[in-house]
């Protein structure tokens, strides 16, 4: 499990992950969340189901695809959380019209 490594003591927004409305601290990624929360895996393979979680961090290996406010295949470590934002777990392709 990932942990903070200080207290966060700023400005919250609530989301809602997975259906839960939680209040994380402003400006953290999508993917720190994630992680922080111990919501793993963040997406599963479109061709194998596979499971896959955040790696890089940096937008480069995007195996942190995840479908943020209705639309899929967001990097979710280059989204910052914002105020209502919805976020759920990406299974497969997601939908490609979004």
């Amino acid at each position: 499990m990932f942990r903070r490594l200080q207290t966060h003591q700023g400005k919250v927004v609530t989301v809602c992950v997975e259906g839960n409305d939680v209040r994380v601290p402003a400006g953290d990624s999508v993917a720190a969340v994630m992680l922080a929360m111990d919501l793993l895996p963040t997406r599963t393979t479109a061709v194998s189901g596979a499971p896959r979680a955040p790696l890089c961090m940096m937008g480069v290996c995007f195996e942190c695809l995840i479908e943020i406010d209705g639309v899929a295949n967001q990097l979710a470590c280059q989204v910052q959380v914002s105020e209502g934002m919805r976020i759920r777990r990406q299974h497969g392709a997601g939908d490609p019209a979004s």
